[in-house]
């Protein structure tokens, strides 16, 4: 992959500002150069490389029968198999790299001093996927895993027309109530705070905090493929002096509070 791809995604992704409320988050458009995107678009694999995320052991059997998944790994080995390049071994090579992780986690610098402690260090993990849900999928709001660092959603779409099918950020009608990410809640228990619009080459990010509320409105209309990268960083293990004295995450902003 050129360097000058790599150049253009870290001086996006660097200089996007980030929003706070209700939980730190960007969203930036385009985030790749457009030669690239339509390059990654058009090489996008067909229905036979995606496995259904309730087969992955991810999630229980049965859940979210409209969400299926590809592993880029996957893509990298049949892309050396058929002899067809190596577009995908170098693109997970650099989007999985230290580096990028770095700069992702730098932008959310103080959410993790504030989850973990200022001063304490972080072992962490990246996971890479290829995502593609259809007509009537959805997920309710919920606030991802605990060992959950950082989300990033590339959307892939071919065009405009599903602006409003892109994740929603949520503000529950309960101030205090928050989750540490072992469940999912009712829509009807949350206000509708915004919509990251599902546009084509755009990204939308958030760090993971017990207010990290987001989700899927169920999807009504009719032949919907909805395609994504989803780039994840976990935490592995917290190294540092006094790991015990890591603080909590706000559980409301000041004005919510009595």
């Amino acid at each position: 992959m050129s360097s000058d791809v790599e150049q253009f995604v870290h001086y996006r992704v660097a200089n996007a500002p980030v929003l706070w409320y209700p939980f730190p988050h960007f969203y930036v458009h385009p985030v790749f150069p457009e030669p690239f995107f339509a390059e990654l678009r058009a090489r996008l694999p067909g229905p036979k490389n995606y496995v259904r995320l309730d087969e992955t052991g991810t999630v229980p059997k049965g859940a979210y029968p409209e969400r299926f998944v590809c592993s880029l790994t996957d893509l990298e080995e049949e892309e050396f198999q058929r002899d067809a390049g190596s577009f995908w071994a170098e693109f997970n090579q650099w989007i999985g790299s230290d580096e990028f992780a770095r700069l992702v986690m730098f932008k959310f610098r103080e959410g993790i001093a504030e989850r973990f402690g200022a001063g304490n260090e972080l072992r962490t993990s990246t996971e890479l996927r290829l995502v593609r849900d259809f007509t009537n999928y959805s997920i309710s709001p919920h606030t991802d895993a605990p060992h959950k660092l950082v989300s990033l959603l590339f959307y892939l779409p071919a065009d405009e027309s599903m602006l409003d099918l892109g994740t929603s950020i949520y503000a529950p009608r309960d101030p205090s109530l928050r989750c540490e990410g072992v469940g999912h809640h009712p829509f009807d228990g949350f206000k509708k705070v915004a919509t990251m619009p599902y546009r084509p080459n755009s990204l939308f990010a958030f760090f993971k905090t017990d207010l990290a509320f987001h989700g899927v409105d169920p999807i009504a209309r009719g032949d919907v493929v909805r395609d994504l990268l989803l780039y994840n960083i976990y935490v592995n293990k917290v190294v540092g002096t006094r790991p015990e004295k890591a603080v909590r995450p706000r559980v409301a902003w000041p004005w919510q509070r009595a």
